[in-house]
């Protein structure tokens, strides 16, 4: 089990430091558009390049995020049922969802998106709009961000496991999981 946690513990770090480099395409992401919107407004000027760029930096700030999100349990959840059960039962629920939905749902889109983006990569896609980019790096964020969502899954069922065997803290227990807050 200690092999096992040493794996989540780095996954856990990859994603951590991953969604921490998101918060800054999010301020990009704002600067272009306030910067697109300006130019358009004031200048009546526009460009696809730019529109597109907003584009691949929202998708890259949805999908590199997912398990960033998924690490801090900041997932959409709907507890009615499961707040009143006990923790270990709502353990249980999260295992079951996790192997049951959640992996083969991340799994298999992770292996429908790597042709298309290798396929883009390869003939040079570009966008048929005007001046636009070039589309291979927008559908590489297909399969790294489901790449990243799939190994943080596992990392919380390993969590998990060990919660329930004893060999671990509490997952919903932020502070004492792995030292997450005091991490940089």
């Amino acid at each position: 089990m200690a092999g096992l946690l040493a794996l989540s513990r780095a996954i856990d770090w990859v994603n951590l430091k991953v969604g921490r480099a998101v918060y800054w395409l999010v301020l990009l992401a704002v600067l272009v558009s306030s910067i697109n919107a300006t130019v358009r407004y004031a200048f009546h000027m526009s460009s696809n390049a730019w529109l597109e760029l907003q584009w691949y930096l929202f998708s890259a700030v949805f999908l590199l995020a997912s398990g960033y999100t998924l690490l801090n349990n900041e997932h959409i959840r709907i507890d009615v049922l499961a707040s009143n059960l006990s923790r270990r039962k709502q353990v249980w629920i999260d295992i079951f969802g996790t192997v049951v939905f959640l992996l083969p749902f991340s799994l298999i889109i992770l292996v429908l998106s790597w042709h298309p983006a290798t396929m883009s990569f390869v003939s040079g896609e570009q966008s048929s709009d005007a001046g636009g980019l070039i589309r291979w790096p927008a559908r590489f964020l297909v399969p790294i961000g489901f790449f990243l969502l799939t190994i943080q899954a596992i990392s919380e069922l390993i969590k998990r496991v060990a919660f329930l065997t004893g060999h671990g803290p509490d997952p919903a227990d932020r502070k004492s999981a792995h030292g997450q807050e005091g991490q940089a």
